[in-house]
């Protein structure tokens, strides 16, 4: 209620409110297990966000994806595991990469949410939304392979890029032959019944299991079987089922995220209690330096993504306008932590694989994630609606705006729905005088519609029409039945 009522993004007040309430004398400290936080949260929030997904648009800037999603977890995770060697006594560059690929994808869900309702060109929400289904499997991957180096003690480079290749290939295989069979299902078997959404709420877990039983990437496998099932979905859903399916995974969606995020504050007197090794103010000193570097490393490289091929491509410059210098520095401020970061650490294991050892600098680590989650999430997050009003960010690509889209298929609705009354009621309007007058309101919707695109401010013309009609909605009192 807070963050609609401030306007300010949800996940911000969710960590700033777990952490006060750990601090509640007598609440009981909260210990997840490490082997259910990938199984429960990852799926389906990786699921929903491929969903609310446009192909399309993702297929445009494929570019620029992929090399933030791939090339800026690899930089990330490399430059965080020597600089910590550096300034960590005692810390290995095993446990370096593992931090770094904790810690280096940017979440979208606070990107989005941060960003909802304010003045952002498309190009730049389509780019945060696709990085994030790209950077979670890059991450998680260099997690993995991480977590094997040091519980093994082995790490072969020839070998870890040909079992990434494995394990990426098999991973969207698998999460697309699954994707098919529930498609095929779907469209011939349930049709648009009242199954359907509980299909679909199954399907991520069931990308993800398959995938993970044969040691392929679980995440690979939602994320690209979401994909082909939103692509689809006209297929399988009428109106009624996709207004359904759409609001329970938005719901879905919604308490995942505020449960993790609250989780993210009610962590904290559990990781600092496991600082054994360690001073708070060494904690503390590590973690500021490597959120800054976090930072200023993302900024850096969503410039050279954006500036970089066009200099050296003559054809991406012909096929696409640039981005100008504001539009990369909000991508770029853009990147702040969340789920999937935290989800990832909480994911370490608790012992190596004598299970008598503790995992070394575990809680160190968890301490760098949440303080990097929280600089990140509400530093970054406060202060980006300020740059983007500060910058005033235009759309450099052309774009017409969401409100007009819908007003457009509105016409064209009304149009069509004007036209079968005339091939097929003309008699019926003449004789009866209910059904000429719905002819006559479609008209009049239609004619309304039409006028205010060809006023010369078509966005405040419709944002007004949109406000009067609040104001006589708001102000209506209707009798009691």
């Amino acid at each position: 209620m807070l963050s609609q009522r401030l306007k300010i993004s949800y996940p911000i007040f969710l960590v700033i409110g777990g952490l006060g309430i750990s601090f509640i004398p007598g609440m009981p400290r909260l210990n997840v297990d490490p082997n259910l936080v990938f199984l429960i949260f990852l799926p389906p929030l990786l699921f929903e966000a491929a969903w609310h997904s446009s192909w399309h648009q993702l297929w445009k800037w494929r570019r620029s994806v992929l090399s933030l999603g791939f090339g800026l977890v690899l930089v990330t995770s490399l430059a965080i595991a020597y600089f910590s060697v550096k300034i960590i006594p005692d810390f290995t560059l095993a446990l370096g990469f593992l931090l770094g690929g904790i810690i280096s994808p940017p979440d979208a869900v606070a990107a989005t949410s941060v960003l909802k309702g304010m003045d952002v060109p498309k190009r730049g929400l389509t780019i945060l939304e696709g990085e994030s289904l790209v950077n979670d499997a890059a991450s998680l991957t260099v997690f993995r392979f991480a977590i094997a180096a040091i519980l093994t003690g082995n790490f072969v480079f020839q070998k870890a890029a040909v079992d990434f290749l494995e394990l990426a290939v098999m991973g969207v295989f698998v999460g697309l032959l699954i994707a098919h069979l529930l498609y095929w299902v779907l469209r011939y078997w349930v049709r648009a019944s009242s199954i359907t959404t509980p299909i679909t709420l199954i399907a991520p877990y069931l990308m993800y299991i398959v995938a993970e039983h044969f040691h392929w990437s679980g995440v690979l496998a939602v994320v690209s079987g979401g994909l082909f099932l939103s692509f689809r979905s006209s297929d399988f859903l009428n109106y009624h089922t996709r207004l359904q399916t759409q609001e329970v995974w938005t719901t879905v969606g919604f308490l995942l995220n505020g449960f993790v995020f609250i989780l993210i504050g009610l962590e904290l007197p559990v990781i600092v209690e496991g600082l054994e090794d360690y001073s708070m103010q060494d904690a503390i000193k590590y973690a500021l330096i490597i959120s800054a570097l976090v930072i200023v490393i993302r900024i850096i490289l969503v410039y050279m993504s954006a500036f970089i091929p066009r200099w050296l491509s003559p054809a991406i410059r012909a096929s696409e306008k640039s981005p100008g210098a504001k539009l990369p520095f909000i991508i770029g401020w853009a990147g702040m932590r969340g789920v999937v970061s935290l989800a990832s650490a909480l994911a370490i294991p608790l012992t190596l694989d004598d299970q008598m050892t503790a995992f070394p600098h575990r809680n160190l680590i968890l301490f760098i994630t949440f303080v990097v989650i929280l600089i990140t999430l509400v530093f970054q997050g406060l202060t980006l609606p300020f740059f983007i009003k500060w910058l005033k960010v235009e759309e450099v690509d052309e774009y017409i705006p969401e409100e007009e889209q819908i007003e457009a298929i509105r016409v064209e609705l009304g149009k069509t729905a004007i036209q079968y009354l005339n091939a097929n009621y003309a008699v019926e309007m003449q004789q009866y005088e209910t059904i000429g007058r719905i002819k006559e309101q479609i008209e009049r919707s239609v004619n309304a519609s039409e006028s205010s695109f060809q006023e010369e401010d078509k966005k405040q013309a419709l944002n007004s029409v949109r406000g009067l009609n609040r104001k006589i909605l708001h102000g209506t009192r209707f009798p009691a039945p």
